[in-house]
């Protein structure tokens, strides 16, 4: 069976070898605020063009990892580099990244346009973007009402809308979900994915798996401080599912079980039929072994793990 942390040193070893334009790595970084370590030698990297998700359960360390690859904490020790630069060195790289970190600041009674015509000011960028990320960001309507009007949603757009000023190559987003309704995240979904295919790189952190499953295509996933899977998404879910085995003779079914318990899969029995937590792709091991054991009539089919199953089952230190 798949191994969390073994597998995260494997997937990192394959990943510098066919992938070496790492947009983020991190090799040992840790934080301790005095006896706490908010970070624990975490060793992680995002492939350039991804839609990596960041998730970990409240208090493992995603907030604080994103506060040092941003240049806003230094790291207790180990190194990172962001777009081939030192976290060290910010200036390097911060011009080439878009982030919104936790909940963003606005002047409330400036309008959505004027607040971004001041960051475009401060900070250099063209004000040629302002009506494009407004487009992007579906805002455009409303970029001339009072931000202090804003809903919260609203707010989560604008946000985004100053992250993308700078045409970044990078674009770092904490929680982008929250306050928005169900179809503004069906929209974030859509401006997520556009992003990706126009060159950007982006890593979300969120509790919301469900909806990172329908836009990620690589996975950071830290408890503790620590990573425990670091790797392309469908490769937790593939090693994530299940099997369910029915049979029209019960007794068959003793036959199948012993076999998945002799392979370490764990068994789960519901009346009529059984249920082995392994990889899908094992089905086909599994009914040529039921075969020469002898059992008759089975029928095994799989079932998929969501991301949501394959992350709780990191959380039981299941293997």
């Amino acid at each position: 069976m798949p191994e969390p942390l073994d597998r995260t040193s494997r997937t990192l070893s394959s990943s510098s070898a066919h992938a070496p334009d790492l947009v983020v790595a991190t090799h040992g970084l840790s934080r301790h605020f005095g006896y706490r370590k908010a970070v624990d030698d975490l060793t992680i990297s995002v492939p350039r063009g991804t839609i990596a998700g960041f998730v970990g359960p409240n208090g493992s360390g995603k907030t604080t990892t994103i506060r040092m690859l941003l240049g806003l904490l230094r790291p207790t020790s180990g190194s990172a580099t962001i777009l081939g630069q030192a976290i060290s060195h910010p200036r390097e790289y911060l011009p080439r990244v878009g982030a919104v970190c936790e909940s963003p600041v606005f002047y409330p009674g400036l309008s959505g346009r004027k607040n971004l015509e001041v960051l475009a000011q401060l900070g250099g960028h063209p004000r040629s973007r302002i009506d494009h990320v407004l487009e992007i960001v579906g805002l455009d309507s409303r970029a001339r009402d009072p931000v202090g009007k804003y809903s919260l949603g609203m707010k989560q757009r604008l946000g985004l809308a100053m992250a993308l000023l700078p045409e970044p190559e990078l674009l770092i987003l904490d929680e982008p979900t929250n306050g928005l309704d169900p179809l503004g995240i069906i929209e974030l979904r859509d401006q997520l994915r556009g992003m990706r295919d126009r060159g950007t790189t982006l890593f979300i952190s969120s509790h919301l798996l469900g909806e990172l499953e329908q836009v990620t295509d690589w996975l950071v996933m830290i408890l503790e401080g620590n990573a425990v899977f670091n790797g392309p998404a469908h490769e937790l879910v593939d090693r994530r599912g299940e099997l369910v085995v029915e049979a029209a003779d019960p007794t068959q079914l003793n036959l199948v079980a012993g076999i998945a318990t002799a392979a370490g899969y764990r068994v789960t029995w519901t009346d009529s039929s059984l249920r082995i937590a392994c990889p899908v792709d094992w089905a086909s091991e599994l009914q040529r072994c039921a075969a020469e054991a002898g059992a008759m009539g089975v029928t095994i089919r799989a079932r998929e793990a969501s991301l949501e199953e394959g992350f709780l089952a990191m959380l039981r230190g299941e293997r």
